[in-house]
């Protein structure tokens, strides 16, 4: 819908689609500029009190004769003391600038309006994120504003052919997406998929930012494996970028999701490369330890516990003295749900209190489970070996799907054997195996199809200058990081 030719039709019909005099927030602000009436719009609390402020002043100083003829252009070229100035006629275009912030000047006998990229958003500094925190390393994490969280990317790879490109999701919420990519080395197919999936998307409002966009992006799936990465750190999402990969950013969300991903991008930590490289892969096979023991610790023993005939005499030792009233099935699913319990608890929990929480549900619950006999001190201790290896998986959404699969594995070693741990241990297998990412793109490669280069800087943190070659799934233009 275009501007009326009439001023005062421009002003009443903004005003009573903005709400102003309804929105406290909503502010019309009527002046005079060169004899002419003009009104700016704008929202209270995202526009800068001191530029405004210095916009005006120099708007109402304003004679006649310095701005006509030509109104328009001689404010902008003259008048107005600011660098981002923009005009239009679109009133679609300028309802969506002034609710994200910026600032809309209406001018009598001007056919456009002038739009003043005023905006300031509430922010606060970057911060190490908890969930990938670092011994050594840089200490700045991704916040909530969208602009800031671009200038930690551009920091860190200053090259031309990033490429930041805007859109508009939700018909309500009108929610800023960024799609982030290196021109020259991204697939362009992968590009313009991602592009084309975001403008597909009709809905209101994107409810729960980058995690209602992953669901749009990815498609409906009941499966439990992430698809998608996400991260907070900023040189993290610039080694990705420099891979190859894209990035999706979502206003008022500190994540960055990071696309194509395989089963090894969730097992990998930016504490790996800023350690020596024997150090470095030292942790990582400790880490792939963790994960491994949080699969299938639990529900081994179990098994052997129920079948001591399939130990070898070595091992003999394995399994309860007394089992106890409980059958050792239920006890580990009872531990299982205690511990996902303490996790939501501690969620919700201020951060004062979070250590004697802990003390409550993980020594005095269990300990006093023990006494009165509901269950034994090996479930627990294999629990604990579980709960330690999935908080040692760098990804919570990844070991969330490792502790699904877990408690199924409990299900089928406790109630059907050795055979239900195998047939539900398959289905884990077959799950991963069928999983695919963004793209198309084989979940557990380098493992399937087998790439025995790319393969080994998995298991291995290789030195820096050691590796010339960006990942072959990804099908970039420039396949080396060398000359």
């Amino acid at each position: 819908m275009k501007l009326f030719q009439k001023y005062q039709e421009n002003i009443d019909y903004l005003t009573d689609k903005l709400g102003v005099g309804k929105s406290f927030d909503v502010v019309k602000r009527d002046i005079t500029i060169g004899g002419k009436n003009a009104a700016i719009f704008f929202i209270d609390g995202f526009s800068k009190d001191d530029i405004m402020l210095f916009i005006m002043e120099e708007l109402q100083g304003t004679k006649h004769d310095e701005i006509v003829p030509n109104i328009l252009e001689k404010l902008i070229v003259k008048k107005i003391p600011y660098i981002e100035c923009t005009e239009s006629d679109d009133y679609k275009e300028i309802e969506y600038m002034i609710l994200s912030g910026a600032s809309v000047l209406f001018v009598e006998g001007v056919y456009k309006a002038i739009i003043l990229d005023t905006r300031t958003y509430p922010a606060r500094g970057p911060e190490e994120p908890d969930l990938e925190k670092v011994t050594r390393g840089s200490r700045d994490g991704f916040v909530e504003t969208i602009i800031f969280n671009t200038a930690l990317i551009r920091r860190r790879v200053r090259d031309p052919n990033l490429r930041f490109e805007i859109f508009n999701v939700g018909r309500r919420s009108k929610t800023d997406i960024v799609v982030g990519y290196i021109e020259d080395i991204t697939n362009d197919d992968l590009v313009k998929s991602i592009k084309d999936k975001l403008n597909a998307i009709d809905t209101d409002s994107l409810i729960m930012a980058e995690k209602s966009l992953e669901e749009y992006i990815l498609g409906k799936s009941f499966n439990p494996f992430p698809q998608a990465r996400f991260t907070e750190r900023p040189d993290v999402t610039a080694a990705h970028l420099l891979e190859g990969h894209i990035i999706l950013i979502v206003d008022t969300t500190p994540s960055v999701m990071i696309l194509p991903v395989t089963m090894f991008h969730f097992t990998q930590h930016a504490e790996d490369y800023y350690q020596n490289p024997t150090i470095g892969t030292y942790m990582r096979w400790v880490r792939f330890l963790a994960i491994f023991f949080s699969l299938i610790a639990s529900p081994l023993w179990l098994v052997f516990a129920n079948n001591t005939d399939l130990l070898p005499q070595a091992l003999s030792f394995i399994g309860p003295k007394e089992i106890g009233e409980i059958p050792l099935v239920i006890q580990f699913l009872v531990l299982e749900v205690g511990l996902d319990m303490l996790r939501i608890a501690s969620i919700h929990t201020p951060n004062a209190l979070t250590t004697s929480l802990g003390i409550i549900g993980a020594l005095l619950l269990s300990d006093f489970a023990v006494k009165v006999g509901w269950i034994i001190p090996e479930t627990v201790l294999y629990t604990a070996i579980s709960g330690i290896g999935m908080f040692a998986t760098p990804s919570i959404e990844f070991s969330l799907a490792m502790r699904l699969f877990r408690i199924l594995l409990l299900i089928g070693g406790g109630f059907f054997g050795i055979y239900g741990f195998l047939i539900t241990f398959l289905i884990f297998l077959i799950t991963l195996y069928k999983t695919k990412s963004f793209g198309g793109i084989n979940y557990l490669w380098p493992l399937i199809p087998f790439n025995g280069r790319a393969f080994s800087t998995i298991i291995m943190r290789k030195p820096i200058p050691e590796v010339k070659l960006r990942p072959e799934i990804l099908r970039t233009k420039d396949k080396t990081t060398k000359k």
